[in-house]
């Protein structure tokens, strides 16, 4: 049993100096060379357990999946039911964050996924990972939706996903450079107006 725990530690340690490279240089810096440096393990080991660069960044990117998936099991679906205004709004708001780069982990993890997004739109091997997260992100906000008793909660849904996209693209990258309070804010006014018609929230820009 402690080998296997070993094992399983190591595996990790590999996933996450994938996190750091990708992070620093972007999936065309990413080589199992570079990973076996950055997490202090020889080729060999790296290679015992990922064949190349493209099955490494998998399952990166499937363990980003499972964090969040670990995150969103925290915030049980019927709880929302029954919720209205201010309180539906921070509930969702609350949900939706674990998806968000509002802190180190859920940057680097926003980061990582940009990238293999990215990486996706030109390698075939990679989009039925993307779809299926995808699908999962679509299912997770559309029941919340469904549960808050949102008019037309799929339409509803494929907007917010949009939102969404945008907050991280203009959160990670010099795109925008977005603070994390302004991004809390959009989303704030966003969810408003889907709960709460709008009301509830100031967005105009503030004087520094």
């Amino acid at each position: 049993m402690p080998a296997r725990v070993d094992l399983e530690q190591r595996r990790k340690d590999v996933i996450e100096a994938a996190f750091r490279l990708l992070v620093s240089e972007g999936f065309t810096g990413l080589s199992l060379r570079k990973v076996a440096v950055e997490s202090g393990l020889n080729i060999g080991s790296v290679r015992h357990y990922f064949d190349d660069h493209r099955s490494l960044l998998v399952a990166a990117v499937t363990s980003i999946g499972n964090r969040m998936g670990e995150r969103l099991v925290r915030y049980p679906i019927d709880a929302l039911a029954g919720l209205e205004g201010e309180s539906a709004v921070d509930a969702l708001q609350a949900r939706l964050e674990e998806l968000l780069p509002v802190d180190d982990e859920r940057r680097v993890e926003a980061i990582v996924l940009m990238e293999f997004i990215m990486a996706a739109r030109v390698n075939p091997i990679f989009r039925p990972v993307t779809e299926q997260m995808a699908t999962d992100m679509r299912q997770v906000i559309t029941d919340a939706l469904r549960v808050l008793e949102v008019r037309e909660p799929v339409e509803e849904a494929e907007r917010l996903i949009a939102v969404l996209g945008g907050l991280i693209l203009d959160s990670v990258t010099p795109h925008g450079s977005l603070s994390v309070e302004r991004l809390r804010t959009t989303l704030r006014a966003h969810l408003c107006s889907i709960l709460m018609g709008g009301s509830g929230v100031d967005t105009a820009p503030t004087d520094d």
